[in-house]
């Protein structure tokens, strides 16, 4: 592999200083146009690219921020990062988009990566609970945004959804319809959106007067996506008619959707034998076959509203005031429940 065109070899094929050559790439409005052109077709054929992140950081200024989310492949993460960009595009600036996949290893390895490269800020939604690194990023003077995670201190600035709520509405929506026995799909509970959601369905059944524990049944998935949903699914299904639950809030769209293919395939009718709700309401929830009830939260407002709380943070000239920004999440009812 050839080693990369330097600015000095641009600067020799047109017959011109390096300043020059510096002064087209940054500032081409100075420059007489024959020069200009000379460089620039000097440029082009010796197909040299300029070192972005060298620039700036001569600059002492990136252009660039960081996106951690917990799973890329999950439509709500996509739909979140298209704020992020959106928002970001418009302000000048690039993303990083990294997926965790749910692992601490490689967030921690992300969060290395991203200091490295000097981005301008980091917006995350975290494995656990923040911690340590991201404090130490914030010390040497990047930007931490907390995006689908509520900030337990006033240190970070985020940007969440009332989860507690969202499990409530779900449950509540299935208690109306007459269901008595109800589970529980998703996790890994230490996810704090798994566990918000599940502790908004548990209030809403306190609020009416039922034991949680006595009408719910809780199966928790190793992940959230269809793969997990269609093992509960099946383990579900195997269940006795007289005894199986009549209805499941699952911790997520994914989840249900793995659930609802293995009704269908088990011939247990949804909503009359097995009414579901999701959470999130990605696009895949109304195309299903039985178009899906779910929780909807603001999925690209979420993200813009983040890169909004960074920019805000990084062009604050004296103290800034972290704001933790929380959206109120509404249900949405279709056929499946």
């Amino acid at each position: 592999m050839s080693a990369p065109v330097s600015i000095k070899e641009v600067a020799a094929r047109a017959g011109v200083s390096v300043g020059t050559v510096s002064n087209v790439l940054n500032r081409p409005e100075i420059v007489a146009v024959p020069t200009r052109d000379r460089v620039q077709a000097a440029i082009k054929a010796l197909g040299f690219v300029r070192n972005e992140p060298a620039r700036q950081l001569r600059a002492g200024q990136s252009r660039t921020i960081g996106l951690v989310v917990l799973d890329v492949a999950n439509p709500f993460f996509t739909d979140m990062a298209r704020g992020v960009e959106d928002e970001a595009s418009r302000a000048g600036l690039s993303v990083i988009l990294c997926n965790s996949d749910e692992q601490e290893s490689r967030e921690s390895r992300y969060l290395e990566l991203l200091e490295e490269h000097r981005v301008q800020g980091v917006l995350i939604t975290p494995v656990s609970a923040p911690d340590e690194r991201l404090a130490r990023l914030q010390a040497r003077g990047t930007a931490v945004i907390l995006v689908d995670a509520r900030s337990a201190s006033s240190l970070l600035c985020s940007v969440s959804v009332d989860d507690v709520l969202g499990g409530d509405l779900a449950v509540t929506h299935l208690l109306e319809g007459g269901h008595q026995r109800i589970a529980f799909v998703g996790g890994p509970a230490g996810l704090h959106q798994v566990a918000d959601r599940r502790e908004g369905g548990a209030r809403a059944l306190r609020r009416a007067g039922h034991d949680p524990d006595r009408i719910v049944s809780v199966i928790e998935t190793a992940a959230l996506n269809v793969a997990a949903g269609q093992t509960a699914g099946r383990g579900l299904a195997a269940l006795p008619a007289a005894t199986r639950p009549t209805a499941a809030f699952c911790a997520n769209d994914l989840v249900a959707l793995g659930v609802l293919q293995e009704m269908t395939r088990n011939g247990i009718a949804v909503p009359d034998e097995m009414a579901i709700v999701g959470y999130d309401d990605i696009e895949f929830a109304a195309a299903a076959a039985v178009p899906l009830s779910s929780v909807r939260q603001p999925r690209q407002e979420l993200g813009r509203m983040a890169a909004q709380l960074l920019m805000d943070e990084t062009s604050a000239t004296g103290r800034h005031e972290h704001r933790q920004v929380v959206f109120q999440p509404e249900l949405v009812a279709r056929q499946s429940s």
